[in-house]
């Protein structure tokens, strides 16, 4: 993967990762305070599952 498309994939990321924040401040507030109120295990399964999920969405685009 060239430079240029690890850029893009982190500027897509952000993009994302702003939408709620943007759409809905209130309900991206209960996500995050829930999210301090788990434990270090519940947050390495979530950020886990977020992965794999990454990872079957680019092998199912790639096809």
């Amino acid at each position: 993967m060239s430079g240029n498309s690890w850029l893009t994939a982190l500027a897509l990321m952000l993009v994302i990762e702003g939408l709620l924040p943007l759409l809905s401040p209130a309900s991206w507030r209960q996500v995050f305070a829930r999210m301090l109120a788990m434990t270090d295990g519940q947050i390495r399964f979530v950020g886990l599952l977020s992965m794999l999920a990454g990872l079957l969405a680019l092998l199912w685009i790639s096809q």
